[in-house]
């Protein structure tokens, strides 16, 4: 049971419930290859049945965190932070962007887009789910739209999520990692008759890295 002043402390961001914090490279989308410190939280409520963090689920397993010490810990390594879960805006990032932005540290998020937008960011990396939609306002904000590909379905799907961002978002289709044999064909063969789209493979399980 969290009591009332940490709960106060929680609701302002100034503590969130840590998964796992870890320096690493940037295995996925737009920002392929690059450093990145990765802060998770925990929560999500989404339920992508093929999701790699389910543990991440459950936010009361996470214990809430100082957000300064967290951001003590990213300037230590890196000029660019990540957040993402779970699904991060479960929880007020306002606090803990500002905060990184004044250290001219770069920050960005992966969501899903369900919960209101909060916080300052560099990049929005909206991936939109079929079980628990996008709120409409967060479109026209998301500098990368990357639609998640399991099925035929999907690829309709991403047109339609498509349709809704502006026209400098970049757009990605990436494979279910386990049914990237399956999909990976049909991916490459929708992105050679609509250019528009990019692959993004998660090339962080590639490498044997976080």
């Amino acid at each position: 049971m969290i009591n009332e002043e940490i709960q106060q402390q929680i609701n302002s961001g100034k503590m969130l419930p840590l998964m796992e914090q870890f320096y690493t490279i940037q295995g996925e989308g737009f920002h392929t290859g690059k450093a990145a410190y990765f802060i998770r939280i925990g929560g999500c409520d989404v339920g992508c049945h093929w999701c790699d963090v389910k543990e991440s689920w459950n936010a009361s397993l996470h214990p809430p965190t100082s957000t300064d010490s967290i951001i003590e810990n990213a300037k230590k390594h890196a000029n660019t932070v990540v957040v993402t879960g779970g699904e991060p805006l479960m929880w007020s990032l306002d606090y803990i962007t500002s905060k990184l932005q004044s250290l001219s540290i770069k920050t960005h998020i992966e969501t899903s887009g369900a919960y209101p937008l909060s916080g300052n960011w560099d990049w929005i990396c909206l991936s939109p789910k079929k079980t628990k939609l996008p709120l409409e306002g967060i479109y026209k904000e998301a500098h990368e739209l990357k639609v998640i590909v399991s099925n035929n379905h999907d690829f309709k799907f991403a047109e339609e999520q498509a349709a809704k961002v502006k026209n400098t978002c970049e757009l990605y289709l990436q494979p279910e990692w386990s049914k990237r044999e399956k999909m990976m064909p049909l991916i490459v063969d929708f992105v050679m008759k609509y250019p528009k789209w990019k692959i993004s493979l998660q090339t962080h399980k590639y490498l044997n890295i976080p």
